[in-house]
């Protein structure tokens, strides 16, 4: 990148959780080695999804209020870019923004942590197991009836404290984010993709701007990681060919093993009685067509049915101050 065209100053907008700021840090400082004459700040923010947390998301709008606050930073000029768990941003963009790019996956699996048991397996009936997703939720219902599922909100270490002082017999969290804050080990177990199909996007990181920031989206490049992209352009596009929300038990999940990618799918009901499953393989170029043709096939098995159910007793959204 030329240096003529290098920005002297770039603002990169974060929640400000613990990993939120983790995420910032991280990729400022990926930045900040490839362009050193360049000043990169941080700017944290308390968006609206960090200041409810007495309901669960599908309850009060959905990830999308974990992003407004920093979008309205973009847009006023305060930040030049924001950092996102993938897995947090909507599946339809709002007008006026893009992904700039995508950075490498960390570990997308799920997680089960607990202080007294190997594995769900290992769990007594009536255990109580916390969780923030109706799709891990789903999942678990499904496969483990005999559990009680309860919602579980709050930052990471506020989660883990929960765990510890006994509200809970275990909990479900993402692989990504304890192994990022160096929390490895305290994960028990690790659920495969088999047991627990993972969120769209899980792992991943998207640095967002405007569209017409195309200083951004060139000094960005070099962060983007091309199979990571096609992995989630077909998940992100199987989900919103669903109407993918935190109102909907939905999980997918990519992988590329030499010319392949594979996309796994499911769309279940709430409580875990019906769940929908399939997958397809294709050429990872193709990830979007493979995203689609994967939530048509789900429609037709049956996914459909689920969604208008979903549809009927979706909350009204929350208007945002």
């Amino acid at each position: 990148m030329p240096n003529s065209s290098k920005p002297a100053k770039i603002v990169i907008a974060t929640r400000e959780s613990v990993l939120a700021l983790w995420q910032a840090n991280f990729i400022r400082d990926r930045l900040a080695e490839l362009y050193p004459q360049t000043e990169f700040n941080i700017s944290g923010m308390t968006t609206r999804g960090d200041q409810i947390l007495d309901k669960s998301l599908s309850k009060i709008g959905g990830k999308g209020l974990f992003i407004k606050e920093l979008e309205q930073a973009l847009e006023d000029g305060r930040a030049d870019i924001a950092v996102h768990s993938l897995k947090d941003v909507p599946m339809d963009m709002p007008n006026g923004y893009m992904l700039a790019a995508i950075a490498e996956r960390e570990d997308p699996r799920d997680a089960f942590v607990s202080d007294r048991y190997a594995s769900l397996d290992a769990l007594p009936e009536g255990s109580i197991v916390g969780t923030s997703s109706l799709r891990r939720e789903s999942q678990l219902r499904a496969r483990f009836p005999h559990l009680k599922v309860q919602p579980l909100r709050g930052n990471l270490q506020t989660r883990l404290r929960k765990l510890d002082e006994g509200e809970f017999a275990a909990i479900i969290l993402a692989a990504a984010g304890l192994k990022r804050l160096g929390l490895a080990h305290r994960i028990t177990s690790f659920l495969s993709p088999e047991l627990s199909l993972p969120a769209v996007g899980q792992g991943a990181l998207g640095i967002e701007c405007l569209t017409g920031r195309a200083d951004m989206v060139e000094l960005l490049q070099p962060l983007h990681h091309l199979q990571t992209a096609q992995c989630v352009a077909a998940e992100r596009a199987m989900s919103r060919a669903l109407g993918g929300s935190c109102q909907v038990p939905l999980g997918g999940f990519a992988e590329i093993t030499g010319d392949a990618l594979r996309l796994r799918g499911f769309v279940a009901s709430p409580d875990g009685t019906q769940i929908i499953s399939d997958e397809l393989s294709g050429k990872p170029e193709k990830g979007t067509d493979i995203g689609i043709r994967l939530a048509r096939n789900l429609k037709v098995k049956g996914a459909e049915a689920i969604l208008a159910a979903l549809e009927l007793h979706a909350p009204e959204p929350i208007s945002h101050p």
